[in-house]
C-alpha cells in the first residue's frame, strides 16, 4: 500500500480565511495523481473543508512585532512537529494550483526544494510560497532561531532569506513551474494596461505576494498608493474564475470567490 505523501500550509489571522485552505484543498485533490494528506496548522479550524486536517499551530518564540507573520513558518522545520514524516509539499494560502502536483514530489527526493526568488534571481535566495522539506531533516533552522530570535531577526529581512544562509544545498524548482501573478505574469508597464495576463502552459502554481490578492486579481484590481497606480495595473485575469468555477463545481459556493480582506 503506498504511503500517503504530505501537502501542509499554515492558517492564522483573518486576511485569508479558511476559503483559502478549502479551495487549495479541493484544487490539490484535483491536480494530485497520488494519496495524500492534508495538514493545515492554525489557530482557527472553523470553516474548514471535512477533508482537512486541522492541528493547532506549533509554538514558536517570536516577539512583537513579528508573532503573526511569514518568520511563524519557522515551526514547521521543527523535528516532531505535527506528527510529519518524509517529504513535505509546503504551500502558502494565497497561491492557486494551476497543474499536476505529483512531480513536485519526485524531483530532486530528499532535499529542499524552493522557489528562486522572483527579485532576487542569482542571488541564492528562496521564496518559500511554495517548498518541499524532508521531516526532521534540518532541526538546526528551528533551533538556532529559538535560541536567539533577536541576533536571527536583526541579520536576516525575512524568513526565507534565513533558511537560504543555512541550507546552501537547496534546488529550485524549475523555473515555469512557480510564477508569481506581479512579476512573471502581468506584462510589463505599459503593456499591463492594454494586455490581459495570460496563465503560461507548464505553471503547477501561481503564487500571489503583497497585493493584488487572488479575487482582486480575477477581476483587475490592484490596491497601491494613489502616486504607483500609474504602473500597478493589471486587467482582469478571467482564468481565475474559471479555475474557482471549477473548485465550486467540486463543493465550494459561490459565496467563497470574493472573501473580505483584512490587512494589507
Amino acid at each position: 500500500m503506498t504511503t500517503p505523501v504530505t501537502i501542509l500550509c499554515m492558517k492564522w489571522g483573518t486576511r485569508y480565511p479558511a476559503p483559502y485552505a478549502n479551495r487549495l484543498y479541493q484544487a490539490a485533490k484535483a491536480h494530485m495523481d497520488r494519496p495524500f494528506r492534508f495538514l493545515c496548522l492554525t489557530d482557527d479550524a472553523e470553516g474548514l473543508d471535512p477533508g482537512i486536517e486541522a492541528q493547532g499551530l506549533p509554538d514558536i518564540p517570536l516577539p512583537s512585532p513579528y508573532e503573526w507573520t511569514p518568520w511563524r513558518k519557522l515551526s514547521v522545520w521543527q523535528d516532531g512537529v505535527a506528527g510529519l514524516t518524509g517529504d513535505v509539499l509546503f504551500l502558502d494560502l494565497d497561491i492557486l494550483i494551476t497543474g499536476p502536483l505529483g512531480e513536485m514530489f519526485d524531483y530532486a527526493p530528499g532535499q529542499y526544494c524552493v522557489i528562486e526568488n522572483w527579485t532576487q534571481l542569482g542571488e541564492g535566495i528562496g521564496n518559500t510560497s511554495v517548498f518541499r522539506f524532508r521531516a526532521g531533516a534540518h532541526p538546526d533552522i528551528y533551533e538556532k532561531f529559538a535560541a536567539d530570535p533577536a541576533r536571527v531577526l536583526s541579520e536576516c529581512r525575512i524568513e526565507q532569506q534565513y533558511i537560504s544562509t543555512l541550507i546552501r544545498d537547496q534546488v529550485f524548482w524549475p523555473r515555469e513551474w512557480c510564477l508569481s501573478f506581479k512579476h512573471s505574469i502581468v506584462p510589463p508597464f505599459p503593456l499591463n494596461w492594454a494586455k490581459t495576463p495570460r496563465l503560461p502552459d507548464g505553471a503547477k502554481t501561481v503564487v500571489f505576494t503583497g497585493r493584488p490578492d487572488i479575487d482582486e486579481a480575477a477581476r483587475g484590481y490592484w490596491p497601491t498608493k494613489w502616486y504607483k497606480r500609474f504602473y500597478k495595473h493589471t486587467r482582469p485575469a478571467p482564468w481565475i474564475a474559471d479555475l474557482w468555477e471549477r473548485e465550486e463545481a467540486a463543493g465550494l459556493t459561490p459565496a467563497m470567490r470574493t472573501p473580505e480582506k483584512a490587512g494589507s
